[in-house]
C-alpha cells in the first residue's frame, strides 16, 4: 500500500473543498478540514468564520453546495441529519439541549437512541418491561456515567446540576452513541479558568481511553493549544492556515486574523 493510500484508510473525517450558501451569502468557500484516527483537530477563527456553519455541514443540518464529505471513506451526501449518530458522527452544541426533568442516567441513554428503534420509550419509561438488550444500554450508558465520573449522579434530575456538571453529562450523551468522532463546539463557554482546565483533562482521558478524534472549536486559546495535536484556522469562510499549536502561534496571517493581541 502506498504512503498516501495509508494517509487516506486514517482520515477518519474528510472535507474537500465545501462551500455553503444561504441565499447571496458564501457562509463557507471551497473549505477543507480532515481528523486522523485519535487526534483532537481544532478548529478556530473569528467569529463568523464559518466554524460552526462547517459542523452544521457535517452533521448534514445544513446543505453543503459544493465539495464532499466523507467519513471513514464513506460519502455523507444523501444522508439525513436523524441518520449521522447511526453513522458514527456525535456533536455538543453550545447551547445545552438537557432535559431537565428527566434523571442524568436518562439524558445519557438519549445519546444512544438510534439503537433502540421504538423500543426507546420502553426502556427510559417502563424499566420493569426493559428486555436483556435495554438492560444492557442502561448499563453501557452508566459504564460512561463512570468514565466522566459522573456515577454517583445518574439519578439526579439533570436541571438540579451545576452547569460544568451539565457539560459534562452532554459530553457523556455523546459518548453514549459509541462515535468514530466526536464534534464539540465551544465546550469550554461558560466554565471558570480551573474548570477549563479540568475539562480539557476529561477530553484528553477520553480520547486516549478511546483512541477517539475529536474535532474541538473552541475560542478559549489556552486550551485549544494544550489540547489540540493539529489546528485548521478558518477567517471569512475560508482556510487560513493549518498546523501544529506551536506553528498557528507563530502564523503571522493567524496572529493578524483572530489571535492578535490574545496571543
Amino acid at each position: 500500500m502506498s504512503n498516501s493510500s495509508i494517509a487516506e484508510v486514517r482520515l477518519v473525517l474528510e472535507a474537500r473543498d465545501v462551500s455553503v450558501q444561504f441565499g447571496g451569502v458564501k457562509a463557507l468557500t471551497n473549505v477543507s478540514v480532515s481528523v486522523k484516527a485519535g487526534e483532537i483537530c481544532g478548529l478556530i477563527g473569528p467569529n463568523g468564520a464559518g466554524k460552526s456553519t462547517f459542523l452544521n455541514a457535517a452533521t448534514r443540518l445544513v446543505n453543503y453546495t459544493s465539495g464532499s464529505i466523507m467519513l471513514g471513506g464513506q460519502p455523507l451526501e444523501g444522508v439525513g441529519s436523524r441518520e449521522m449518530i447511526g453513522m458514527g458522527i456525535a456533536r455538543t452544541f453550545q447551547n445545552l439541549g438537557i432535559y431537565g426533568s428527566m434523571t442524568v442516567l436518562e439524558n445519557v441513554m438519549l445519546g444512544a437512541h438510534h439503537r433502540f428503534g421504538g423500543k426507546f420509550a420502553q426502556a427510559i419509561f417502563a424499566p420493569s418491561r426493559i428486555r436483556a438488550e435495554e438492560r444492557s444500554a442502561r448499563e453501557k450508558a452508566m459504564a460512561v456515567l463512570e468514565e466522566v465520573g459522573m456515577v454517583e449522579l445518574a439519578a439526579r434530575a439533570a436541571g438540579s446540576l451545576s452547569y460544568p456538571l451539565q457539560k459534562r453529562m452532554e459530553i457523556a450523551r455523546a459518548l453514549a452513541a459509541e462515535p468514530k468522532i466526536l464534534l464539540l463546539d465551544e465546550p469550554a463557554g461558560g466554565l471558570t479558568h480551573g474548570e477549563v482546565h479540568e475539562f480539557g483533562s476529561l477530553v484528553d482521558g477520553i480520547r486516549r481511553k478511546r483512541n477517539l478524534s475529536i474535532l474541538l472549536i473552541e475560542h478559549h486559546m489556552g486550551l485549544v493549544m494544550s489540547l489540540c495535536d493539529r489546528i485548521i484556522v478558518l477567517h471569512l469562510g475560508r482556510n487560513l492556515a493549518e498546523g501544529t499549536p506551536s506553528e498557528i502561534k507563530s502564523n503571522d496571517a493567524v496572529i493578524a486574523a483572530y489571535l492578535g493581541k490574545a496571543a
